[in-house]
């Protein structure tokens, strides 16, 4: 069956590093995503340090997408090495992760009254076009505080059309943890605090090791998995 997700990596604790690990795992989704053959496009990034990103928020759908990924929610620690680390100590740093079903329209209800839509240049690659219109979008639902944008489609009907679907994503998910009157609670519930005590996965560069702690599963070879080659990983954990 054709499935439809939100993809939200955010960087937490670590700096720098922890903007350069959302990265990696933004990239090994994306790659991921191309060996299954799933349709996989950016909504909107905020840059970190060295390739990484502070925010980095997509769309994808493909055959059995939110099942192959929905454990994916979380925290996700590495220890490692830094690029921008001078006295070689291993560093310990974490990203979240939220993989959201994207839903129709008719499941969430959105008063447009609530809502604080405001307009502005795109920037970054598209061509003159992109920066010479108001097509970035960035929509306020009042009530939670939630704050959803778009600025990689050509047009801003496009990009709002995109940017709601996020809205509305987080809204039925808010709805489904029955609580929607925290978003807070509601937004720890599924992906933590982004604390390094937190963790539902670490990445341990010195010893080649991915433990997933809620399944005890270990997998070796972190580059082969951040390069897109999941499914060892996604197998074991699937299964059980």
């Amino acid at each position: 069956m054709i499935q439809k997700i939100i993809l939200e990596i955010r960087a937490g604790a670590g700096g720098d590093e922890a903007s350069i690990f959302a990265g990696d795992l933004a990239r090994m989704y994306q790659r991921y995503a191309a060996t299954r053959g799933w349709k996989f496009s950016i909504l909107d990034t905020s840059p970190g340090t060295i390739g990484g990103y502070k925010t980095f928020i997509s769309r994808a759908e493909g055959e059995g997408i939110y099942d192959a990924l929905k454990q994916e929610s979380g925290v996700h620690r590495v220890q490692r090495i830094p690029a921008t680390e001078k006295a070689g100590r291993v560093h310990t740093s974490t990203a979240t992760v939220a993989i959201l079903p994207v839903v129709e329209p008719k499941e969430v209800n959105i008063n447009q009254g609530d809502l604080e839509i405001t307009f502005s240049r795109a920037g970054g690659p598209g061509g003159q076009n992109v920066n010479k219109i108001e097509s970035a979008v960035r929509i306020l639902h009042k009530p939670t505080g939630i704050v959803v944008s778009c600025r990689q489609e050509r047009n801003q009907h496009a990009n709002r059309e995109r940017a709601m679907e996020v809205l509305r994503a987080k809204l039925y998910e808010i709805q489904q943890s029955k609580e929607v009157g925290d978003i807070t609670a509601a937004r720890r519930e599924q992906v933590g605090s982004a604390d390094r005590s937190e963790k539902i996965r670490t990445y341990n560069f010195p010893d080649d090791r991915i433990t997933d702690h809620r399944f005890n599963v270990k997998v070796h070879n972190i580059e082969k998995v951040l390069e897109g080659d999941l499914d060892a990983l996604l197998k074991k954990i699937n299964k059980i």
